[in-house]
């Protein structure tokens, strides 16, 4: 029996993973390269390459909406056809008939975490790449001007409240790949300004983790804003984390990176003390690893909803009521990670509030049709 329904369930799943790719690949990406093809001058040979990129990212979304249609028309199939009346006249239960979705379920939930981690975001950094470079032409994929850097520490106050305040304030105007030029670092450690250095380069020094500043000068500020003291010198080294080398790295959005990378970059927010932006990437962190658990929902409630007795569901009508499943699953994410950005909710519980009310209600749905 889980056999054959497996084998029911394949063919379904299969034709979601091509039409969900397909009609999300003409909406978010074709008609974009077709654009830049037509209006930018975009080499067609490039806009193939990014289309093939692209796919990785759209079939993994592709996944659990195919979970959904594959569950729901094969289970509705099998009950209109009265197989699912004759297993029940053997003795099994409504709770058995499910047993062979939940395990291609949790198959297709590791085959998303697999795409998701391994594939996805290298191609998908690999896409914008090549298309920044095919548009922007022979640019520095690094950040070459304006890097600032501010650096927080922890303070508890005498009352027991606890702030991050700003220790130290980096500034490089260009960046040539090894060096940063024209620095300014504005001191505050002491709880004031307390010293300007100003140099003319400045290197990351590998061997003792610190900063090399070349051909400049520090200058001492009294408590009341004064200079009191100038220092010239040819060659200076100062404590400061690698957090502004790391900076000058190109953005990536989260869908460029796994989640080792998101931690990564997440840590040099926090550094930083940029806790809006690192806020925000916690809820994507935690989303990357919830995302791959929509397929058990969208499978337990596609189940759930096909073995009613006695309804046929035709691909169209599976089709749609999957969509309309679909939106109401992905605008309750899209509002619990809203919560979450804003730090109303934690990420976590942002990130698995829709997978746990979606378990809630399939499993809702397969106990009144049990019954």
């Amino acid at each position: 029996m889980d056999r054959y329904i497996l084998g029911q369930l394949l063919g379904p799943f299969l034709f979601g993973v091509g039409i969900f790719t397909a009609v999300a690949l003409s909406i978010g990406v074709v008609f974009d390269l077709v654009r830049k093809v037509t209006e930018s001058g975009l080499p067609l040979g490039i806009a193939l390459e990014v289309f093939v990129l692209k796919m990785p990212s759209f079939i993994v979304l592709a996944f659990p909406m195919s979970m959904l249609l594959a569950t729901l028309m094969a289970y509705s199939r099998l009950s209109s056809d009265s197989e699912l009346t004759a297993l029940r006249s053997c003795g099994i239960s409504t709770y058995r008939f499910v047993v062979p979705a939940i395990i291609l379920s949790v198959m297709v939930t590791g085959l998303t975490f697999a795409f998701q981690e391994a594939i996805v975001p290298a191609a998908t950094s690999q896409a914008n790449t090549a298309l920044k470079m095919a548009l922007e032409g022979d640019r520095p994929q690094f950040k070459d001007k304006n890097i600032l850097y501010e650096q927080y520490e922890r303070v508890r106050y005498p009352d027991g409240n606890k702030e991050n305040v700003l220790k130290r304030l980096f500034y490089a105007e260009r960046y040539d790949g090894e060096q940063m030029q024209q620095l300014t670092i504005l001191d505050f450690s002491r709880g004031e300004l307390s010293q300007i250095l100003t140099a003319n380069s400045a290197l990351w020094n590998i061997s003792e983790n610190t900063w090399d500043f070349f051909d400049g000068s520090i200058y001492l500020v009294s408590p009341n804003g004064s200079y009191r003291n100038i220092v010239t010198f040819k060659e200076h080294q100062l404590n400061i984390p690698k957090t502004p080398l790391d900076l000058t790295k190109r953005k990536r959005d989260s869908t460029e990176m796994n989640i080792a990378q998101a931690k990564e970059h997440l840590e040099l927010l926090e550094q930083g003390g940029n806790r809006k932006k690192a806020q925000k990437l916690e809820v994507r962190i935690a989303q990357k690893y919830a995302f791959p658990f929509v397929c058990i929902v969208f499978g337990l409630i596609g189940a759930s909803l096909g073995v009613v007795p006695n309804q046929r569901t035709s691909k169209a009508t599976g089709f749609g009521l999957s969509v309309l499943i679909i939106f109401a699953y992905y605008l309750t994410e899209f509002i619990c990670g809203a919560f979450g950005i804003r730090g109303t909710l934690p990420p976590m519980i942002a990130a698995f509030l829709p997978i746990t009310l979606g378990l809630f209600i399939g499993t809702g749905l397969l106990v009144k049709t049990a019954r």
